[in-house]
């Protein structure tokens, strides 16, 4: 088993998703007392915040930078980052170290291809959505048409992910708001959802839409596991 190094606190509620998944994942393949070889660097979440707001991308991607050398020093065997949006840095990581990097679009896109979908909506943080860092994968390397919510909409969710869902607080009408995102982006021809921010599927369980979800945070530790087994 190769050893999973997870680059974390983006948010910390998602991060311990991660280490759930990734533990249950590799004992439901091997049985017994197995459980995953994780190494983890996790952020001060405030100042990564502070950072992205102001648009100051390249400091965020010297400290991602430096926690995946960290990591690859340390023993680990290949590099994830546990967040949708601070991929918009991945190239940081990658050019740090020599280890592979396995890039949450990349293995979400090959999901929705699975399924034979072509057109999905994306729900996430508004660089997420807004940025071409994730959709460029999905549209070029994949071939997917990508709807997002309105610009009323996306400042919606931007306001329920940073002021809720990263603090831990999951309300009923953030998710109901949500949900009706969802329902417009299904009326635009949406095939699918993609939850494409890590703590989303913690507020919308994939069983409350009628749409084939996509939950990123599942999909990237599941492809990490097959990497870290094979």
């Amino acid at each position: 088993m190769k050893t999973i190094g997870l680059i974390g606190g983006m948010s910390w509620e998602s991060s311990k998703v991660y280490y759930e998944y990734l533990n249950r994942m590799v004992n439901e393949r091997l049985g017994g007392s197995h459980s995953a070889k994780v190494l983890m660097s996790s952020v001060d979440f405030a100042e990564i915040e502070k950072l992205s707001f102001t648009g100051d991308w390249d400091t965020i991607g010297a400290i991602m930078a430096e926690h995946a050398k960290k990591l690859e020093t340390a023993g680990a065997e290949m590099v994830i980052l546990g967040t949708n949006t601070i991929h918009l840095v991945s190239d940081f990581i990658t050019q740090a170290i020599d280890l592979p990097f396995v890039h949450i679009a990349t293995t979400t896109a090959e999901a929705i291809q699975k399924k034979g979908l072509k057109k999905v909506g994306l729900l996430g943080t508004k660089f997420t959505m807004e940025k071409d860092f994730y959709t460029k994968i999905l549209e070029i390397d994949f071939g997917l048409d990508v709807v997002v919510p309105s610009e009323e909409e996306r400042q919606m969710l931007q306001d329920i992910i940073y002021n809720e869902l990263v603090k831990g607080i999951f309300d009923e009408a953030s998710k109901n708001k949500c949900l009706g995102i969802i329902k417009k982006l299904r009326q635009s021809g949406a095939e699918g959802i993609i939850l494409g921010c890590t703590e989303l599927p913690l507020l919308i369980p994939g069983n409350e839409v009628d749409l084939p979800t996509f939950d990123t945070t599942k999909i990237h530790s599941q492809k990490v596991v097959d990497l870290a087994l094979a």
